[in-house]
């Protein structure tokens, strides 16, 4: 009982906490970039990263548990960070390379390699923690299925759909 409602609490913080969190970062992007909408894009990244944890959590047939959660907010840094490495370059080139089709796709060639390191350094890290069987196993491993399983979901988000967005959004502009 008290294990059980230690849980409890644990969630309720870490449904006070995610939403505050989600704000900040908003906060720090838009400060970034001075832009909502790039901001935004950023952020569009996150639910990719959500479905690839609980997909990942479905297929193994762990639960969604406190450590779970905290891999989520893991995963959340991690799927912004290469969001803004992308985002940064293409306002980077802005100057330099006027043509928006060309900037996405330099920009996404050149800042494909930083990514996939980010990402699968990651992914590697965590890989022994999935195949853990000691004590302490229960608790590492739903965290390293979720951030390994987000991370997949939300790399190809990065690589593939955010060059797109921003695009369509850059021949939006007036």
């Amino acid at each position: 009982g008290g294990e059980f409602e230690n849980q409890q609490r644990a969630a309720n913080n870490l449904l006070m906490v995610v939403p505050a969190a989600l704000l900040l970062i908003l906060i720090i992007l838009f400060s970034t970039f001075r832009s909502v909408p790039l901001a935004l894009l950023i952020l569009g990244n996150i639910p990719f990263a959500l479905m690839g944890g609980v997909i990942a959590l479905f297929i193994s047939g762990e639960y969604l548990s406190v450590p779970a959660s905290v891999g989520f907010i893991a995963l959340l840094g991690i799927a912004v960070l290469n969001g803004v490495v992308m985002v940064s370059h293409f306002e980077q080139t802005r100057v330099s390379i006027l043509d928006v089709a060309e900037r996405v796709l330099l920009g996404s060639v050149k800042r494909l390699r930083p990514i996939l390191m980010t990402a699968t350094t990651a992914m590697f890290g965590l890989l022994p923690l999935v195949f853990a069987t000691g004590p302490g196993a229960e608790i590492q491993k739903p965290l390293a299925i979720v951030v390994i399983g987000g991370l997949i979901t939300s790399t190809i988000t990065t690589l593939y759909l955010l060059p797109l967005v921003y695009q369509y959004m850059e021949k939006r502009k007036p």
